[in-house]
């Protein structure tokens, strides 16, 4: 964090499933915070991931999460979804901040306030690491409660990931309304020539 500089860590979680919304967080940590295992959620196990959320909770300054649903993805297409959400989830925070660090390379203006892209930026900045946990496991939450409804396409396992056993209850169930339909949600066919 920037000496007197408010910095918010961005990030988002769920842009290569194929159901269900994407999620991101703003993340606002104190100056003297510091966890050695907070890194890419992609990295921790469930569990860890889980302890960590509460640890980030209980010590951020400011924190929040927002999503964006299926058919806004459909609409403005899941880079710029994922935008929208971190958008939403600064616009929730308690502090504004003075300077905004993006996980990725592509990011829109949040206002005036200036803001960096850092590709692999949750490895680096744990303000972004710590909006990776939140986005994950709220939207790993999410899913759970999801698959209550639509059991038979193991949204508490998969959390939307186009596994195997969701693509076959894909083409055996069809798709339902918290599906993308801008994605590829069939495999394609392979045709052979003979």
């Amino acid at each position: 964090m920037r000496v007197g500089c408010v910095e918010a860590g961005c990030d988002e979680a769920g842009r290569g499933c194929l159901a269900g919304p994407v999620f991101a967080a703003a993340v606002v940590l104190p100056p003297d915070f510091s966890c050695d295992e907070l890194n890419d959620s992609k990295q921790l196990t469930e569990k860890r991931r889980d302890e960590l959320r509460l640890v980030i909770e209980k010590n951020a300054v400011s924190y929040a999460v927002a999503s964006c649903s299926p058919e806004e993805i459909d609409e403005m297409n899941i880079l710029w979804a994922s935008v929208e959400a971190m958008h939403r989830a600064l616009r929730k925070l308690s502090l504004p901040p003075a300077h905004i660090l993006v996980d990725g390379n592509r990011f829109r203006p949040f206002g005036s306030i200036p803001y960096t892209c850092v590709v692999k930026g949750d490895a680096q900045f744990q303000s972004i690491a710590a909006a990776s946990v939140l986005a994950k496991t709220c939207r790993d939450e999410y899913m759970r409660e999801l698959h209550q409804q639509y059991p038979c396409y193991d949204w508490a396992c998969n959390k939307g990931y186009p596994t195997a056993k969701h693509r076959q209850a894909i083409r055996e169930q069809g798709i339902t309304p918290l599906h993308r339909k801008s994605f590829q949600l069939f495999e394609r066919q392979l045709m052979l020539d003979f």
